[in-house]
């Protein structure tokens, strides 16, 4: 029986007009490798592991505030706030089955569902496996409070698949013994089936030494387009301890019930001229769908020496059931387990006023996946089992890192990693009589080295060149075209070296900026050459180039009033690809990668005309993209762009506040493509986004004195 545990279906309309974040939202800007203003110097950044000040870091980072998560948000998918960093692209394909696709500078581009290619924190605790993939299964938008970005490779950091990383954290406790509020919100488009709602409860108590959050969710949609509706229930739990002055120990449970993700499947350009609401037709045949339940936990222990010096220790485990119908008539089981551990000691070295701080660590994890392929018959498995393995990844990976200020504002990072990678499979479907379990390792040395030079606020330049290293997922590994099990020996790790040249500043009070140019290369780059009906395979390019400008402006010339631009040219080329079919060689040697726009602009207003009135409003402009590695499939650009407008209001009355919003997303009504399905068969490529549609929701909060 399915749990329960979660918030029940509660009615929208029996809390209309309430609201409220618990403390007051402060007029902010949008934050992107600069930060609100007059704040420069101070932001302290943490996902490089060695925390500095944000304007001495010699990487490309961004930082992300409640208010640019939550204020007016439906917070449903990464797509409301990242895209505001320039380098950043989410395509959203409002498919829940799939989930977005997310890409830092080209890196996660070919991902056909979840995340590949980009490191995800969540508390510190890592949401990406051994294997490179990611799942934003217990992450809840409501409930996270800052996200730090790095773009641009970071393996030397984070090892495996960190082209780029995302850390996410949950909203600290109160300050108050109790704090509690509550979220709702609701909406759809002009058709009766395009409801939503989404229902959270945030809970937070601290007592002496101990302090926690609770927050517990559940959203439902029926979908804009024919069989994409989707359910999700999630409840997170935070537990810290102060055990000392310089002890902490921490807790971080992770649950969630995901009942149903259908997926409507990619369309044909005749299918979306004739009704971009449909589904493809063996998607609703076939029944594709997913029903995944995930539990995660976390315990840790942070400790600082009177040096100054930091110990950390941290184990988790998660837990993940996976039944997922596909398109092609095939059903696929996987019951997964994952045990991990992270050591790591930061030493300051040197002078007091200019420490030279290093950070050494060892990073283990350890996945395993029962996974079980069956033929299946309008949606539910038959007793025809092609696929019955025990799949097995096991990563090491050592670093040092070492942050070394110089006079006169010069800061030097450097860092090292060591990446070890065993993939095992125990083939136990053996009634074929070929054995096709075995074992491959696929290992790594990446590197970092960065430099950056700080006299003032006006410009703070840097440079910096680092690498990164990605194996194939299992699924990329078990996907073989022969349908067979076992895993595919011909598709082999890529390996990829950033050089960037950038600055970032802030000139006067009112305006801060940021630039940066990147050249990246990337050799046996991992690109998906075909996808039917939700299956995808997976080959290895010789070289990709990818190379790109970011910039980022804020300007606030008043309290009230602020402007916001993010602007991001990628060139990506493949530079050396040959596909053989049969007889035929098509070389591919200077098309573009598909899946990402050469283009992308997002420009954003923050206003507040009143005391505690927000209107925000943000204007997205994308040019066309390829759908395939050929180049001969074409999305258009979204012509005069697509426009999103929120309004919220903070109110106080006694105790409790009040936070009432209203959104409406593709104001214009705009018909647009919001992702593609890459090489996919046929030409079903093309995954349309909704018109015009809003929502209306709020907070209501209150804390114990």
């Amino acid at each position: 029986m399915r749990q329960t545990w979660l918030v029940p279906p509660m009615l929208l309309a029996a809390f209309a007009g309430t609201a409220a974040a618990q403390v007051p939202v402060r007029p902010d800007t949008l934050a992107r490798d600069s930060i609100p203003v007059q704040e420069l110097p101070t932001v302290t950044v943490t996902v490089t592991r060695t925390p500095e000040t944000l304007d001495r870091v010699p990487l490309a980072v961004g930082i992300l505030d409640r208010a640019d998560l939550q204020r007016g948000q439906a917070t449903i998918g990464l797509d409301e706030a990242l895209t505001n960093l320039p380098g950043v692209h989410v395509a959203n394909r409002y498919n829940f089955s799939l989930d977005q696709r997310l890409s830092i500078r080209g890196f996660g581009s070919r991902s056909n569902f979840g995340v590949r290619g980009v490191k995800i924190l969540l508390d510190g605790v890592p949401q990406t496996l051994p294997d490179g993939q990611s799942q934003l299964t217990n992450v809840d938008l409501a409930s996270i409070g800052r996200a730090e970005v790095i773009r641009g490779s970071a393996s030397a950091l984070y090892g495996n698949a960190s082209g780029g990383v995302i850390a996410l954290t949950s909203e600290p406790a109160s300050q108050a013994p109790f704090a509690q509020r509550i979220r709702l919100l609701g909406g759809g488009g002009p058709r009766e089936q395009d409801g939503f709602y989404k229902a959270q409860s945030w809970s937070s108590f601290r007592s002496g030494a101990v302090s926690g959050t609770l927050s517990l969710s559940r959203f439902k949609t029926d979908g804009f387009r024919q069989h994409s509706a989707a359910e999700a229930r999630q409840l997170s739990a935070n537990l810290d301890y102060l055990a000392s002055g310089s002890t902490t120990a921490f807790l971080r449970l992770g649950l969630a019930d995901n009942p149903r993700a259908e997926n409507p499947g990619a369309l044909t350009a005749a299918e979306l001229a004739t009704n971009r609401d449909s589904a493809a037709a063996n998607n609703i045949l076939r029944r594709a769908d997913k029903d995944v339940q995930q539990h995660q936990l976390a315990v840790g222990l942070r400790h600082f020496d009177a040096g100054g010096n930091e110990y950390e220790a941290m184990a988790f485990g998660l837990l993940r059931d996976l039944k997922n119908p596909l398109a092609t008539a095939n059903y696929v089981r996987i019951d997964r387990s994952v045990l991990g551990a992270r050591l790591a000691h930061q030493r300051r070295l040197g002078p007091a006023e200019r420490p030279l701080r290093l950070n050494l660590g060892l990073d283990l994890q350890r996945l395993r996946d029962d996974r079980q392929n069956f033929l299946s018959d309008a949606g539910e498995p038959t007793d025809s089992v092609t696929v019955d393995q025990l799949e097995t990844v096991i990563e090491i990976g050592p670093f040092a890192q070492l942050l070394w200020p110089l006079p006169n504002g010069l800061l030097v990072s450097a860092g090292v990693r060591y990446d070890w990678v065993r993939f095992d499979v125990d083939d136990r479907h053996l009634t074929d009589g070929v054995d096709n379990g075995g074992a491959r390792t696929m290992a790594a040395l990446s590197g970092h080295l960065g430099a950056s030079f700080a006299r003032g606020d006006a410009v703070v330049p840097y440079v910096n060149v680092s690498t990164s290293f990605e194996t194939p997922t299992t699924t990329e590994l078990v996907n073989r075209p022969d349908g067979t099990g076992g895993f595919n020996d011909l598709l082999d790790p890529q390996r990829a070296v950033t050089l960037e040249v950038g600055a970032r500043g802030q000139p006067v009070p009112e305006l801060t900026y940021s630039a940066a140019f990147f050249l990246g290369r990337i050799t046996d780059a991992i690109v998906q050459f075909q996808e039917i009906g939700g299956r995808a395979f997976f080959t290895n390019a010789g070289k990709t180039h990818n190379d790109g400008v970011e910039l980022g402006l804020s300007y606030a010339p008043t309290a009230w009033l602020a402007v916001n631009a993010a602007y991001t040219y990628a060139r990506y080329r493949f530079s050396d690809y040959k596909v053989v079919r049969g007889a035929v060689t098509d070389t591919l040697d200077g098309n573009r990668l598909p899946g990402v726009p050469e283009h992308f602009w997002r420009f954003g207003l923050r206003t507040a005309p009143a005391r505690n009135v927000f209107v925000d409003v943000d204007h997205t402009l994308s040019s066309s993209v390829v759908a395939d590695d050929a180049n001969t499939l074409w999305v258009d650009a979204w012509g005069a762009g697509v426009t999103n407008v929120r309004l919220s209001l903070n109110a106080r009355v006694g105790g409790v506040t009040f936070s009432p919003f209203l959104g409406v997303n593709n104001v214009f009504d705009r018909r647009y493509v919001g992702s593609v399905t890459i090489n996919g068969f046929g030409g079903r490529v093309f995954e349309p986004a909704p018109g015009r549609h809003f929502y209306v929701g709020g907070e209501i909060g209150w804390a114990a004195r």
